[in-house]
């Protein structure tokens, strides 16, 4: 497996695309101190319980019986999952918990690790850093594409594909690959406000066929941007895929990042608010993939979904919305989750974008 990534690295780099870097496009300057800009923030809050309660028991009755999608069948430990399954959970920045169906039900967390993985890393290394090691831009290609790598001059683009997740994974403060791999669990742990347990049927029915990913290691690391081995990293990218999560973990989560970075059930502070906002800004320029601009166009909310039928919104300010169901789209995209939030982020006033007219004036 190793002798063909290389191969193809030989191959790949005769042909490859010399991109310049685009200048840039802001000016650190003008940028305002977080303790300004802190203060400034208003996002408002959740309504009452009662509403938030009802909307949930309403978007679980709405799409109940929508039986569109397959589930992952080409990952074997995923395949034989119950399609059926459906959870919601909404969880408030101040900590208020609603659930419906299947909301405690667990599941490998997948491509939503990546989202947690870079607050922490941000967290670590920094704003600056990260984007100049891994990138933030949409690479309109699909998750697992190296074509975008080469398009790039070796730039994994963006944290949320593959190449840039598996980059940032590098990233991850550690001397070998189980310090970075307790670095993982244990943040991730933290953003649930529980210990997080690894599936180890899909760790391992993952780890004997993960050869894209780790093709995709080599390549970057043929151009330099890969901080740590390539097959360690990559088993420990696998690893941190198969921890198990359920709906309501999802939603504490998504709420820990819409809360600055404070764990509304334990109180804990994860990650500074800077990285939350770092986060945030990634998820929703490439959280679903090349149909990131569909989704904050319907929908108004950075989010983040995973190939097990597990979706993640977060409402700044406001709290997290954790989806769980099987059945996915052709991006591989749970089909009743992309509904929930669409129809949540309508009713109980989530979009980013809305607004409302103002009667304020201007005080002389």
């Amino acid at each position: 497996m190793v002798v063909m990534a290389r191969s193809l690295i030989r191959t790949t780099q005769s042909q490859r695309c010399h991109v310049s870097s685009p200048p840039a496009l802001h000016d650190r300057r003008d940028t305002v101190p977080d303790e300004k800009a802190g203060a400034a923030v208003s996002t408002g809050r959740l309504p009452s319980p009662d509403i938030v309660t009802a909307a949930l028991d309403q978007a679980f009755a709405r799409y109940r019986a929508d039986d569109t999608g397959i589930v992952a069948h080409y990952i074997p430990a995923l395949a034989g999952v119950d399609p059926g399954l459906f959870g919601i959970a909404m969880v408030g920045a101040a900590g208020a918990v609603h659930t419906v169906g299947d909301a405690a039900v667990e599941f490998s967390i997948q491509s939503i690790s990546k989202a947690f993985v870079f607050a922490l890393v941000d967290e670590a290394l920094g704003h600056e850093s990260v984007r100049e090691r891994v990138g933030v831009n949409n690479t309109g290609l699909p998750f697992n594409s190296m074509l975008a790598i080469e398009l790039n001059a070796g730039s994994p683009s963006n944290p949320m594909v593959n190449a840039g997740a598996l980059a940032v994974t590098s990233l991850v403060p550690g001397a070998n690959g189980e310090a970075r791999w307790q670095f993982i669990v244990d943040g991730l742990s933290r953003f649930a406000g529980r210990p997080l347990d690894i599936d180890d049927a899909v760790y391992s029915s993952e780890s004997a066929s993960n050869q894209r990913n780790q093709a995709i290691a080599w390549l970057l690391d043929s151009y330099d941007r890969m901080s740590a081995d390539p097959v360690e990293t990559t088993d420990v990218y696998t690893r941190q895929c198969s921890l198990l999560v359920s709906a309501t973990d999802l939603a504490v989560m998504g709420a820990t990042l819409a809360a600055g970075g404070v764990n509304p059930l334990t109180g804990e502070q994860v990650v500074s608010a800077t990285a939350c906002r770092d986060t945030l800004a990634v998820l929703a320029a490439s959280g679903l993939y090349e149909r990131s601009g569909d989704w904050l166009y319907e929908i108004g909310m950075p989010g983040k979904s995973g190939v097990s039928g597990g979706i993640v919104t977060v409402s700044p300010g406001k709290g997290g919305l954790g989806t769980f169901s099987p059945r996915l789209d052709a991006a591989g995209n749970s089909v009743r989750g992309q509904r929930v939030a669409h129809y949540l982020s309508g009713i109980l006033g989530l979009n980013l974008f809305g607004s409302t007219p103002t009667t304020d004036t201007i005080d002389d």
